[in-house]
């Protein structure tokens, strides 16, 4: 396996001429990181399956040793790393093929869920500490996002075990929310984050570290 971050970012969904996940990533395409990592970009499409079966490509072709799945979230002011991935498709809005699943497993006979492999709180405290806003988030929602993060997951327990990867949420760019009481992340910003989280995972590994921070990150509901 290559010293290679590999970053997807989903194409734009639900109206949006933009996605700022793709929009991000895309500007980490090719740069190097501390270390001798390198960092390779895909672009996904917001949709069922097949979004897992481009990833699954991409994995086998740059064979990277960290994967970061990132995606657009509305609502969220924060870089949100995700702690679970839950194997259920439940759509609000059709995907852009025009599927919308409703109560389906993202796997059929996977595990009920699985828990990220990136050192999400190693990442929200680095995060914070560069003055980039961050939480750790421990729901991923039901549409293709959390069907990407669980098939990454899986994808990583049944075949590519020596990847480490994870889903990290980031907010609307602020063209995104003009005119609407939205929250927003400048893009430069946004991408400063990602590098950052990605700097951290790569360090972890080439540390052999799979402890995580015990910084408090729960909610009461």
């Amino acid at each position: 396996m290559e010293r290679r971050v590999l970053f997807t970012g989903f194409d734009p969904f639900g109206g949006e001429t933009l996605n700022p996940a793709w929009e991000s990533v895309r500007r980490l395409d090719g740069r190097t990181l501390p270390g001798g990592w390198t960092v390779a970009a895909v672009q996904v499409p917001t949709v069922f399956d097949r979004s897992i079966t481009i990833l699954r490509e991409a994995i086998a072709r740059l064979e990277p040793r960290v994967v970061i799945c990132v995606g657009q979230a509305g609502g969220r002011a924060q870089i949100t790393p995700e702690r679970v991935a839950i194997n259920v498709n439940d759509a609000r809005i059709p995907d852009n093929e025009g599927q919308q699943p409703i109560d389906t497993p993202v796997v059929a006979g996977g595990p009920a869920a699985y828990f990220t492999r990136l050192p999400i709180k190693r990442i929200v405290a680095a995060l914070r500490e560069a003055g980039v806003p961050a939480a750790v988030s421990n729901s991923a929602g039901t549409y293709v996002c959390n069907h990407l993060f669980y098939g990454l997951m899986h994808l990583i327990n049944t075949e590519f075990p020596g990847v480490r990867g994870g889903f990290i949420h980031i907010p609307y760019l602020p063209e995104q929310v003009a005119g609407k009481p939205e929250p927003s992340m400048g893009l430069d910003l946004i991408v400063r984050g990602l590098e950052i989280a990605a700097t951290v995972t790569a360090s972890a590994v080439d540390a052999g570290d799979d402890a995580d921070l015990a910084l408090a990150a729960g909610r009461e509901c």
